[in-house]
Parts: structure tokens; C-alpha cells; sequence
């Protein structure tokens, strides 16, 4: 019988199991799933320091998952980590006063996939256990789609529709995802931003009636299973630094790479700070210094993956912030219902989170620095991470790379003058393109979801 059970934010969904939580993705009452509670495993932390990555991963997962038998899920992590370039999945290198926790190692070269590459196994898995099948339904900003559909392209009883703002990706972002032939993939460009997208894939997942009728699953960082991979790797690179305790500095979109590092420090793990790097879309960086969560306009950048107004994991912040389920509804429906929401109990918003606002004069001149000081290239969306290092004096930090620098060779010439290349990008150049534009509109994609869904 499973011990773990997974709950709404929202707090009016019955728990769930873990496998019924990956399936489901989103809540039926609208919130996000999140566990009943966090392990304590402070008691384990020197036993799981000489770790290898598989292993690490392995143990963080047993602390979350109770109805896959551990040989199942020691096959299909092995599997998917056996898609990375380096065996260590996700090494830290030492590039001046920071830690570079390179986590582009993967498949689409981004930190997505070191979660995406295990949820697609999940997935399948528990389908072909069950005789079931899934319509996956999300919205990228740029490198979850192409994870996303790596993780499951060509896997049976699997249909993904992945929603992407028109031209609002990077060329290559897009190329990753637009060039795959398996017929389970369908791209669909949106003429709007990404929160346009965001937004038409929650309305769907709110709609329970299409939810059920097309088995509607959710491959984003909404998804529990993504977290619970990302913890991982905060675990990972703290225990080679050799501290005590670790700062990360994390460059922030969606909200769901540095919720992570939330859990972790829930679970123990001796996190001294968390450093939120934005760009111009600073929503959360506000948040942070004032309580308020207010709606802006999107400003498109240089590093498009983080040009979002409305993070779709904040809910679960807030539900760890607040802790009743009645003030997270009463939370989201005002900042629904008016663009803008506050807490003010009188305490501070998180007294180990440092939040910072990068724009792009100095997310090229951080990519510059680190180009002609140390022969190191990264991309604009870490380079955001760096550089609210820098700004803050976190010597020793552990700073994410979030992509690999070839993802994005306009921003980096614009710095450099050098275009970086990977051997996996270059190859996408001249392939055919499968894209279907379509409208900022829950009926054409609702109804194109009806027309192509498996089952």
C-alpha cells in the first residue's frame, strides 16, 4: 500500500498516488500536486555524499516514490542517463570565483532533460502497465518542448502537442523541436507570447470534462516527477563542493529549476542561500523584495526561456509560504482575477532567497567577461545567473548553466563574436519541418488536440 501521497495546493483534490500524480499532472481542482509532506534526510546526508549521480538520484526518488518497484525504476533511470554526453550527467567546473554547474549535458543540451529524459520512461511505463494511453498538452518557452518531445517521441500509447510562441523562441529551440518526425509529435506555433500559451494549456486542464475524455497529461515542470528529478542535482553538486553549506544561484522563468532547491532545503540539505536571477521580466524578483506578485508586459530578450509574466510553479511557493490551502486559492483567484496579488502577515517573503534583475547590457557584458577572463562561453540565460552572482559578491557560489551556449549563437556572437557550435545543433540545418501555426485561442487548439489525439 503506498505511504506517499500526493495533494493539491488547492487542497480539494482526494491524494493521489505517485504513479496516478504523473499521469495526472495538474490537479483536478486547478492547483499543483505537491507530496503530503517533505522527507527529513538529514540523517542520510553522509551516506548518500560518495553517491554517483544514478544513485543519488535512485535514493532521492525512494523518498518519494512507493508503488514502482526499485529495480523498475533503477532500469528506467539508468536508461535515461545513459543519454547524456558525460557520465557524470551533471559535473560542476570551476570557472573563476564561481562554480559552473554545467547542466546541458543531455539530449536538447539543457537542463530540462535531466528530468524529461526519466519522465518520458515514466510514462510509458505506467501506460503499458495500465493498457492506457496520454495526450500530453504543454506550452515551452523555448528548451522544455524540445525535452519534452524528446522524452517521448516515438513512445507508444503517447500523443504530445507542445504549444510555443511564434517566432519567440530561438531559431535552434525551435529547430529542436519542429525537425522530428515521429508522428506522436505535433508542434504548434501561437501567434502570442508564452504566457498566451500558458494559458490556453491551463484553461484545458481546467476543462475536466476534455481532461478526461482525452486523458490529458502534463510533461512541464507543473508535473511532479519533473521536481522531484531536479532535486537531484542540488543533492549532487553540494557534495562535491566540499562545504558546509552551499549558495545557488539560479536563473529563474518558470520557477520550477530553483523550487527545487526549495525542496532540497526542505528535505535537509544545507542550502545557505538561494539566488533568484531574472531578466527584464522580474516578476518573482519583485515578489521577493516586496510580496507582491504583479502582472507586467513581457519583454522579449536575449534569453527567451525566461520571458514570462506568470510562472507556472509559484503556486507551490506560495503553499509552502502560506501553508493553508484556503489562502493559496484566495492567493491565485485575486491574482486571477486582477493581475496582482500580496502577502503581508508581517513576516519576511523567504529570509534565504536574494533576488536580482539582470538586464541585457549585462547579460552580454557577463558573457564577454567570462569569454576573454577564462576562455568559458555560456549562454544568455546563465550568464543572467552569473552575473547576479557578480552583482551580489557570492564567491564560491554554485551558478547553473542552465543551456549549452550553441542553443543560443546570436545572443553569444552579439557578446563574443564567436558563434558556438555543437555537433547535435548543426545537424538540424536543412531537415523537414513539421509545424502547425495556429491562432492565440483555446478553440483552434482545443479542436486541433480533438482531431490528433491518440486513444
Amino acid at each position: 500500500m503506498p505511504r506517499m501521497k500526493y495533494v493539491s495546493t488547492r487542497g480539494q483534490t482526494d491524494p493521489l498516488s505517485f504513479k496516478d500524480a504523473v499521469v495526472a499532472g495538474l490537479a483536478p481542482d486547478g492547483g499543483l500536486l505537491i507530496p503530503s509532506e517533505y522527507p527529513d534526510v538529514r540523517d542520510r546526508l553522509d551516506e548518500w555524499s560518495s553517491l554517483d549521480f544514478l544513485d543519488l538520484a535512485l535514493a532521492v526518488f525512494a523518498t518519494y516514490v512507493d508503488d514502482i518497484e526499485p529495480d523498475e525504476m533503477r532500469r528506467l533511470a539508468a536508461d535515461a542517463f545513459a543519454c547524456f554526453e558525460t557520465d557524470e550527467v551533471a559535473p560542476t567546473v570551476t570557472v573563476g570565483d564561481y562554480r559552473i554547474l554545467e547542466l546541458f549535458h543531455g539530449p536538447t543540451l539543457a537542463f530540462k532533460d535531466v528530468a524529461l529524459t526519466i519522465l518520458g520512461r515514466l510514462f510509458e511505463s505506467i501506460l503499458n502497465e495500465r493498457g492506457t494511453h496520454l495526450n500530453i498538452l504543454g506550452a515551452t518557452s523555448g528548451d522544455t518542448g524540445s525535452a519534452a518531445i524528446s522524452g517521448v517521441r516515438g513512445r507508444s500509447n503517447i500523443a504530445i502537442f507542445v504549444l510555443f510562441p511564434a517566432g519567440r523562441t530561438s531559431p535552434l529551440q525551435e529547430l529542436q523541436m519542429t525537425t522530428i518526425p515521429d508522428e506522436n509529435v505535433h508542434c504548434l506555433a501561437i501567434d502570442g507570447s508564452f504566457d498566451d500559451c500558458q494559458s490556453i494549456v491551463k484553461q484545458s486542464f481546467a476543462n475536466l470534462d476534455l481532461k478526461s475524455a482525452y486523458s490529458l497529461g502534463a510533461v512541464n515542470s507543473v508535473n511532479w516527477a519533473r521536481l522531484m528529478a531536479q532535486i537531484t542535482y542540488y543533492f549532487y553538486s553540494h557534495f562535491r563542493s566540499g562545504e558546509a553549506e552551499s549558495t545557488f544561484v539560479v536563473p529563474s522563468g518558470n520557477f520550477g529549476n530553483i523550487f527545487a532547491g526549495f525542496v532540497a532545503r526542505e528535505m535537509g540539505l544545507p542550502i545557505e542561500r538561494l539566488v533568484l536571477a531574472t531578466n527584464e521580466n522580474d516578476i518573482l524578483a519583485r515578489f521577493f523584495e516586496t510580496g507582491r506578485y504583479t502582472r507586467g508586459d513581457v519583454h522579449f530578450t536575449l534569453s527567451p526561456s525566461m520571458d514570462i509574466q506568470v510562472a507556472s510553479n509559484f503556486e507551490r511557493f506560495i503553499r509552502l509560504r502560506l501553508e493553508d490551502p484556503t489562502a493559496v486559492r484566495e492567493f491565485m483567484s485575486a491574482f486571477a482575477a486582477t493581475g496582482t496579488a500580496c502577502i503581508d502577515d508581517g513576516r519576511a517573503i523567504c529570509d534565504y532567497v536574494s533576488p536580482v534583475t539582470v538586464d541585457t547590457k549585462e547579460t552580454l557584458a557577463t558573457i564577454a567577461d567570462l569569454h576573454k577572463s577564462h576562455a568559458y562561453i555560456v549562454d544568455p540565460h546563465s550568464a543572467v545567473g552569473i552575473a547576479g552572482a557578480r552583482r551580489l559578491g557570492l564567491d564560491g557560489a554554485i551558478c547553473m548553466a542552465t543551456a549549452h551556449p550553441a542553443k543560443f549563437p546570436d545572443a553569444v556572437s552579439k557578446a563574443i563574436g564567436v558563434k558556438p557550435t555543437h555537433p547535435r545543433l548543426d545537424g538540424l540545418s536543412g531537415l523537414p519541418i513539421r509545424r502547425t501555426s495556429l491562432p492565440a485561442s483555446l478553440d483552434a487548439v482545443q479542436g486541433y488536440l480533438r482531431e490528433h489525439a491518440v486513444g
